[in-house]
Formats: C-alpha cells, structure tokens, sequence
C-alpha cells in the first residue's frame, strides 16, 4: 500500500472527514484489519487565517510547501492539500515535491465527466468563486464553471468562516446555501460542487441539485492512489 501525506487542519473539521473517508475505502476494499497508511500535518488554521486575510499568498505557499516537504520526507508516495481554497498555492507545493500533488479539482472533474456534466456551478469561499484558480482547472477538463453573484458569493463565504469553520452548522445558513445551489441550476448547472471542503458539514446528497461534494471525492481518489491507482505527473520543476 502507498503511503498518502495529508496537510490537513484547514479547518480541522473537514480533515476528520478526510482520515474517515480514506480508511473506510481501504478498509472496504481490503478487509480485516486493514486501514490507510496515512501521514498526517495538521496546520495552525489561525495561522493560515491571517495569511489569507493579508492575500500574502506567497507565505500561504511556503508554509504549506514545508509542510509537504516533511510530509515527503517521512516517507509520503503522494501529498494532499485538505481544503479547496488553499488550492491557489498548489503551483507552490508541487514545486517543492518529488512525488505528486492529488489535486482536489481534478478529483471534482473526474466525478462531473464521468457523470456527464459539462457545466458545473461553483460555491466556495470567496477566492474559490471569484478567482480563476479552480475554475482554470476544471477547465482543463473540459467543464465550464458558474458562480452565484457577487452578493450571495459574501454571504457563502461569511458562513464558512464565521459558522461552518467553527463546527456551528445554522438551519438558516444550510437553506441558504441550498437556494445558492438551486440558482445555479437554474442558470445552467447539471450540478453544483460544494468547493468549501467544511460545505458538506451543511449540505449533502441526494437532493433536488446533483452535489459534488469535494472532500468526499478527493479523499476517495487519494484511496484509489493509496491501493495502487494510476500514478500523476509530477510537476516539472520538483
């Protein structure tokens, strides 16, 4: 089995979900006793907060980028980035490693092609939405991204930071996100990914809108690599 290195802790919420997801594939897929060889840097999110705040991108990069660094160095066959926001910096990350970065969006488009969608809505925070990183991935696939206005993108990003960051999930909070969800899928969306890996702390499927839910399907794709999955590219550069 491949060892997986996770940089987690972003918040450290969603990362629970990550070390529960990656075990139960490969205990599913094993059996016994089996479970995921999974190293874990769980990072200071107050510390990553206050980067992000200070659109100090380049320090968000180098932080993380020593984290997989160690995470290299204990012995990682591939590297994860826990948190789709902190996505922007993965040109950074995997220009510091020797192995692969599994990236969170060619996990989401993986999902939306084999589906079939073409078209996916977006709904993160803010950068997520509003900034071309992860749409010019998804791209890469061949998807076309949506996004909800301006208005609704403040308000989806105050929910992940001021509730859902801290564990506080809001039965208002989750209707609004629903009716973001559904907005987009009347502009066009065949479905909508939950872009904010603490979103699925608030909405999952099956519903009225097809969910993608990201942290579930990075995780299980970093499960596939771990039990002998196709190996990606590493980035020239390393």
């Amino acid at each position: 089995m491949r060892t997986l290195g996770l940089i987690g802790g972003m918040s450290w919420y969603s990362t629970l979900e990550y070390y529960r997801v990656i075990n139960t594939a490969v205990h599913e897929a094993l059996g016994g006793h089996h479970s995921a060889h999974l190293l874990l840097e769980s990072v200071d999110f107050a510390q990553v907060r206050e980067l992000q705040l200070a659109e100090d991108w380049a320090g968000a990069g180098d932080l993380l980028a020593a984290a997989g660094r160690r995470l290299q160095g204990a012995g990682a066959d591939a590297v994860l980035i826990a948190t789709n926001l902190m996505h922007k910096v993965a040109p950074a990350v995997e220009a510091a490693l020797d192995v692969p970065l599994l990236h969170i969006a060619d996990a989401v488009a993986d999902v939306a092609t084999g589906a079939g969608w073409g078209t996916v809505g977006v709904v993160g925070t803010r950068w997520v939405m509003a900034e071309p990183f992860y749409a010019d991935r998804l791209a890469t696939h061949g998807i076309t991204t949506l996004v909800p206005d301006a208005a609704t993108q403040d308000e989806i990003d105050r929910i992940i930071f001021d509730e859902l960051a801290h564990g506080h999930v809001l039965d208002t909070s989750r209707a609004r996100l629903a009716a973001a969800a559904a907005q987009l899928q009347e502009q066009g969306a065949d479905a909508v990914v939950l872009a904010c890996t603490e979103l699925e702390l608030a909405l999952t499927g099956p519903g009225p809108v097809p969910l993608i839910e990201s942290a579930r399907v990075h995780a299980l794709a970093a499960a596939r690599f771990a039990l002998g999955g196709p190996t990606p590219p590493v980035t020239p550069g390393a």
